[in-house]
């Protein structure tokens, strides 16, 4: 196995949001708190060192009631435990319940966590980390998670949804497991993936309970601890957030005045409501809106005064669900949390939300982008030696890189520039005899230099054509294994499912993968195996 690394800037992936976050970049260091290094850890611990004792107890408590389902390991119950002490600090990573893990990165965010907290507990030792992943139980985005892509096909859980995610019923995972075994032939890794599929998805109830039985049978042993925020007891602490929320709307008037000053420099990742909450019950998840001085929940019958809406959330505050602008906030009141790790995109909106926290007096967690990989076989490997082609040459468009690889095989030099420099010396001469004569003569010679060179560039385009039809054999080959690791012009872990690549590799995978990945490293990681 060997390892390499690009910046993060240079594989054309990534916005320049996060590449000015990367490099430190003055334009952003508004919109973000600690920077994730050793000394940012230092810094975010002493921020979070009074996180109240009552909310940790609260938090074991709930922990312990919604692992009971699940067979912990030893790690992962000390971990639940240590929470309850002054000293214990949580890593969070979160995404939403995707089918069988959904792209490739799910376990990259993971991995990105535990390797984070283990690597903190050696640089603090008097203190303990807690490697979490966040469920997203309470999404109502069916559609996003519905299906996982297995060796360029989708396997989709199709069936009707309404509200959120994880409080749907496993009924119809029957016929995808059908559907998906026939793909998986009858090899030792086959066996295992079929079984791991069964025992999540035919064996448990909800969405919710079948995610946590397959994370944690992933990542228990690591001690990974798995949060379901959609709890009573939990939501009870986020109260007072809710309440301001309903009553001031701060959070759509802090996010609007970062977006005005973020938006001058970059795109903005989303838009704040006038109140970013759902109503939750059952199988409903709505927005409610304010409108004529009452609450109303959209596409519902359901209407609120304020004084009765208050009661609602006092009553039952586990109905009211924060949107992609509150959940972070909701994480970080009831987490004793340092660190959130996620993706571009998700850094994207947590840098809209700085000054919201500051408003409502809530430290802001240190940013960390998870690790990307690419991950390329030995076989690929020799294919690319062959092509004379390196595994970074690959980042560039497929395009692009065609025309780079017959520029270098060519026996012919396609590059006129040396007939274009000569051009330019004879018109250089034509314009001094020009400078001796009227105006009309000096434009002529102006568009008749403009012709010849845009003729020498067709020509040149021309020529690389030609070249191209000639080497047609090899630009194929190299397109083949261009496409194999960045399916669709895109990076493999935002499509491919990890069930594909455990195939191959079978249980030597998530090791493979802890041992390559250094999640404060901060580049993107190639790993031949």
């Amino acid at each position: 196995m060997k390892i390499h690394t690009i910046p993060f800037q240079e594989t054309g992936y990534f916005s320049s949001l996060i590449g000015d976050y990367l490099n430190k970049d003055g334009k952003i260091s508004d919109f973000y708190g600690n920077f994730p290094d050793i000394v940012g850890f230092k810094n975010q611990i002493k921020l979070k060192e009074n996180f109240l004792s009552e909310k940790r107890e609260q938090l074991v408590n709930t922990l312990n009631k919604q692992c009971k389902s699940i067979n912990l390991s030893e790690k992962s119950q000390n971990n639940i435990d240590a929470l309850i002490s002054s000293n214990t600090f949580t890593i969070t990573t979160g995404h939403q319940l995707n089918i069988f893990t959904g792209p490739l990165y799910f376990l990259y965010k993971i991995v990105s966590t535990i390797n984070l907290a283990e690597q903190l507990k050696t640089e603090f030792p008097e203190n303990n980390f807690v490697p979490v992943y966040w469920m997203a139980t309470e999404d109502h985005d069916f559609e996003e998670i519905n299906y996982f892509n297995f060796k360029g096909k989708k396997v989709v859980w199709d069936r009707a949804s309404s509200g959120g995610v994880g409080r749907l019923d496993t009924e119809g995972f029957d016929i995808v497991f059908e559907s998906f075994s026939e793909e998986l032939g009858n090899s030792n890794n086959a066996k295992f993936i079929k079984n791991l599929f069964k025992e999540a998805y035919l064996q448990h109830k909800n969405l919710t309970e079948a995610t946590r039985y397959l994370v944690n049978k992933l990542f228990g042993q690591y001690g990974l601890v798995i949060v379901d925020g959609d709890e009573k007891e939990l939501k009870k602490q986020f109260s007072p957030i809710v309440k301001d929320e309903l009553l001031n709307k701060t959070s759509f008037a802090e996010v609007s005045k970062t977006n005005e000053r973020l938006g001058e420099n970059y795109n903005i990742q989303v838009n704040p409501r006038e109140i970013n909450l759902f109503y939750l019950k059952d199988n409903l998840r709505e927005r409610i809106v304010f409108e004529k001085e009452l609450y109303k929940v959209n596409n519902t019958n359901l209407v609120f005064s304020e004084d009765e809406i208050i009661n609602e959330l006092n009553k039952y505050p586990e109905r009211f669900s924060p949107n992609v602008i509150m959940r972070p906030v909701y994480q970080e009141t009831i987490l004793p949390n340092l660190c959130y790790i996620g993706g571009g995109g998700e850094l994207a909106y947590w840098f809209q939300l700085k000054d919201y926290f500051n408003k409502i007096d809530t430290p802001f967690p240190i940013l960390l982008l998870r690790n990307s990989v690419l991950l390329v076989s030995e076989k690929q490997v020799i294919k690319l030696k062959k092509l004379n082609v390196s595994i970074f040459e690959l980042f560039n468009k497929q395009e692009l890189l065609a025309d780079k690889k017959v520029k270098e095989i060519s026996n012919i030099k396609i590059d006129f520039s040396e007939q274009k420099e000569a051009l330019n010396k004879q018109f250089e001469k034509l314009k001094q005899i020009a400078k001796l004569t009227d105006a009309s003569f000096i434009g002529a010679v102006l568009a008749q230099e403009k012709k010849q060179i845009n003729g020498l560039e067709k020509l040149e385009k021309r020529l690389l054509k030609a070249q191209k039809r000639k080497y047609i054999d090899t630009l194929d080959r190299l397109k083949i294994i261009q496409d194999e690791l960045f399916p669709n012009q895109s990076l493999e872990e935002r499509t491919r499912n990890f069930s594909e690549i455990y195939l191959n590799l079978g249980e030597k995978l998530i090791p493979m993968i802890f041992d390559s990945l250094e999640p404060l490293k901060l580049e993107f990681t190639i790993i031949e195996y």
